[in-house]
């Protein structure tokens, strides 16, 4: 594997640590309650909670104008520009040491983003072939996130079809012109899937090495979480959050896509400092 990926402003050393991306939603139908399309300056809340997330230790930021929950109300194309395009060009200006990455389905929102500031495409439908995203990638020579994705969650076998379509996935960026370097994969939790299928994936996260890519993992505050723990609501599952994050370590996994930056940041550092060894006691 490519032991480096730039994105934006950054150089990523996938090896060294779990890298924690922080999501803002400029949505009004988020799953997690956390959107940002209700109050009057959007922009400007925007900008206030991706300085917090940064502050909280978040080392890259996703930007997304339409919910993916399931049943959401889809978003044309005009709207979702007006949702994300001003928020990615305020971000850009606050932290422009900060890679930003778009979360859309869109290849035009994806390089209207690109255009005002954003650094890096997060597909979830990573695994269609008749996606454009990753031309635009490769157009613009960026790095995309392929997500693993479906319509029903109908397998014969869960984790070696999810390894096989991502592995699909790749090579149809590669075909695109995406430099290997530039690709990332996420298993998709919670996305053409059950409850118990998501459980059974996050127990063998290890597997997914065998695609030789960097792996972002995105668990915070999903319904799996929830159904484990008898129901509770989203503001509820930090905890659940955090054991996935840190079994996600375990694993090898190497960015974490969470709500709850601090915590997730803690989180990972500790299970790093177990399973990837190096940590010595700061100086007091």
């Amino acid at each position: 594997m490519s032991n480096e990926t730039r994105i934006g402003p950054a150089v990523f050393a996938w090896g060294t640590r779990t890298f924690v991306m922080g999501i803002l939603n400029v949505t009004p139908d988020s799953f997690s309650g956390d959107g940002l399309q209700r109050g009057a300056d959007v922009v400007a809340a925007a900008t206030s909670l991706a300085r917090a997330m940064v502050d909280e230790g978040a080392d890259l930021l996703d930007i997304g104008g339409e919910s993916t929950r399931p049943g959401h109300a889809p978003v044309d194309a005009d709207e979702e520009l007006r949702r994300v395009i001003p928020v990615v060009r305020a971000v850009r200006a606050a932290l422009p040491a900060t890679p930003i990455t778009i979360d859309t389905t869109k290849p035009a929102i994806a390089a209207a983003a690109l255009d005002a500031g954003a650094d890096a495409i997060n597909d979830v439908w990573g695994v269609h072939r008749e996606g454009a995203l990753s031309w635009v990638a490769a157009e613009r020579s960026v790095p995309i996130v392929l997500m693993h994705n479906r319509e029903t969650p109908v397998y014969d076998a869960l984790v070696p079809e999810v390894i096989g379509d991502l592995r699909r996935a790749i090579d149809w960026a590669l075909g695109a012109g995406v430099s290997e370097s530039e690709i990332l994969v996420d298993p998709g939790i919670g996305f053409g899937k059950t409850a118990e299928q998501n459980v059974e994936l996050l127990g063998h996260l290890g597997e997914l090495r065998a695609l030789n890519r960097p792996i972002l993992l995105g668990t915070s505050r999903k319904s799996t979480l929830g159904k484990v723990l008898g129901g509770v609501p989203p503001e509820e599952r930090l905890e659940a959050t955090l054991a996935t994050t840190a079994l996600g370590v375990a694993a090898g996994i190497d960015i974490v896509r969470v709500h709850d930056v601090e915590a997730n940041v803690r989180a990972a550092r500790m299970a790093d400092a177990i399973v990837r060894g190096g940590w010595r006691e700061a100086a007091t």
